[in-house]
């Protein structure tokens, strides 16, 4: 199965937004809440495994992001990447730190690691993994492992300039509010698309984040608001 890619999703007809579920609770957003679900996912589902046909020519690829959980004073902030517009996968697009599983790498939890750290320059000493979210699969054929973990205050990020734009910070009770939780489709030469989106405001510009990343956020969601 072959589909078009999405160039602008910005201009997507917005189908639904989610404001009949109820937002998590701050109880469940705590460290230790998170480490505790995490720790006993047996049995869970995620809503989105993966975001459907794969683009012709592409061949299955194992990756690896990192959901960092940033404690701030305020409360758990995900800290996410804008990348470079030049680059051949996910060009411009919000994104977790990760990529590619390389040969060397002891699991998606080593790959994650080091990519972030390549990526942002984010030390894994600041770095606490709490537990990861079943493998998403993409529409580029990546298999990605989300591994979520709590992050340490007091960290300095080095980007690489060839790869991450910028780096920023969003409320993890934000994104975890599904009034923020926009339903997009789109039709194209017969065929559909439908994807989820959580534009944020900050720092006086819109971040618009989509695709396989608002689908892993959503997957959180669901697991943090189950009973």
């Amino acid at each position: 199965m072959t589909r078009p890619v999405i160039t602008q999703p910005q201009l997507a007809p917005v189908t639904g937004v989610d404001t009949h579920l109820p937002a998590v609770p701050a109880a469940a957003l705590t460290a230790q809440a998170i480490r505790a679900r995490l720790g006993a996912l047996a049995g869970w589902r995620p809503e989105f495994p993966g975001d459907g046909g794969l683009l012709a020519g592409r061949q299955p690829a194992g990756a690896a992001v990192l959901m960092p959980l940033v404690q701030r004073d305020a409360g758990l902030n995900l800290l996410l990447t804008r990348r470079t517009d030049h680059l051949r996968d996910h060009a411009g697009q919000i994104s977790f730190p990760g990529g590619r599983v390389e040969p060397e790498d002891e699991g998606p939890v080593a790959t994650a690691l080091r990519e972030t750290e390549e990526e942002i320059g984010l030390s894994r000493r600041y770095i606490e993994v709490v537990g990861q979210l079943p493998v998403y699969s993409t529409v580029t054929a990546f298999q990605v492992t989300p591994v979520v973990a709590l992050v340490e205050p007091g960290f300095t990020l080095r980007l690489d300039d060839f790869e991450v734009a910028e780096a920023f910070e969003v409320p993890l009770a934000w994104l975890m509010d599904p009034a923020h939780h926009r339903h997009h489709r789109v039709e194209f030469a017969g065929a559909e698309r439908r994807f989820l989106s959580m534009p944020w405001q900050g720092g006086g510009r819109e971040y618009f984040i989509w695709g396989a990343t608002a689908a892993m956020l959503r997957n959180l969601y669901r697991l943090l608001s189950a009973p």
